[in-house]
C-alpha cells in the first residue's frame, strides 16, 4: 500500500480541482454529458420525457452546521435530505440537498421548476403519497407538468415494489454503496450536490467503459 500511495496527488491539490469544477458547474456538467450518452446508448432520446420524483433523508456528520441540518421526525434521522428526480432508466436529472426537515412538497416545487426548465421534453413525473395536495396543481397550471402519484394500498403489508418507483429506489440504494454518501459529510450543502453527481459521473463511466456486445 505504500508504494501505491506516492503516486497518488496531495489531497489539497485533488481538493482544490474539485472546487474549482464545483464553482464553475463543471461536475454537473460532465455527469449531464455522460447521461446524454447513456440514454442514448440505450435507444433512448438524449432528453427524457418522463421521470421520478423521491427525497432521502440521511444523518450529517458533525461538520454539518446547525444552518443547514434538521431532524426529519418521520425517519428520526437528524441531517440532511435529499430531493432527486430521476428519469425512467434511474438516471440522475436533478438534485437538491436541503436540512431534514424541510418537506418533501416544498422542495419539489423548486426542484421540479428546475428541472423542467432544465429538460422541456419532461411531461410527466411519479411520485409517492408524499407529494399530493397542492403540488398537482402546481405542476400542472405553471409547468406543464403532470404529476403522478403512485399510492401504496393499504392491504399492502412489508416491502412491495411499486410500479414506476422502483428506478428511483434504486437510485438511492446505488448511492448508500457510495462510501462518501452513506451519510452526509460535506459543509456546504454545493458540495453535497456536488458528490451525488460524482457518484452517478462514476457508475455511468463504468456503464460506458463496457464492452458494447457485437452485432451478428
Amino acid at each position: 500500500m505504500a508504494g501505491h500511495a506516492c503516486h497518488l496527488p496531495p489531497w489539497d491539490r485533488v481538493y482544490a480541482f474539485f472546487l474549482r469544477w464545483r464553482n464553475h458547474d463543471l461536475v454537473r456538467e460532465f455527469h449531464d454529458r455522460l447521461r446524454r450518452l447513456v440514454r442514448e446508448r440505450a435507444g433512448r432520446d438524449s432528453e427524457p420525457g418522463a421521470g421520478v420524483i423521491d427525497s432521502q433523508s440521511v444523518k450529517a456528520d458533525a461538520v454539518v452546521g446547525s444552518d443547514s441540518r434538521g431532524f426529519d421526525g418521520g425517519k428520526l434521522i437528524n441531517g440532511r435530505k435529499r430531493h432527486v428526480v430521476v428519469d425512467t432508466l434511474g438516471l440522475l436529472l436533478a438534485v437538491m440537498v436541503t436540512a431534514a426537515d424541510v418537506g418533501d412538497r416544498a422542495a419539489a416545487q423548486v426542484l421540479l421548476t428546475q428541472v423542467t426548465a432544465a429538460h422541456h421534453p419532461l411531461a410527466l413525473v411519479w411520485a409517492d403519497g408524499g407529494y399530493t395536495g397542492s403540488l398537482v396543481e402546481y405542476c400542472l397550471a405553471a409547468l406543464a407538468l403532470v404529476l403522478a402519484i403512485v399510492k401504496r394500498s393499504d392491504d399492502m403489508r412489508g416491502f412491495v415494489v411499486l410500479p414506476k418507483r422502483w428506478t428511483v429506489e434504486r437510485f438511492f440504494a446505488h448511492l448508500m454503496r457510495s462510501r462518501r454518501l452513506v451519510r452526509d459529510f460535506e459543509r456546504s450543502i454545493a458540495s453535497a450536490e456536488a458528490m451525488v453527481y460524482w457518484s452517478m459521473t462514476m457508475l455511468m463511466t463504468r456503464r460506458v467503459a463496457r464492452p458494447r456486445p457485437s452485432r451478428a
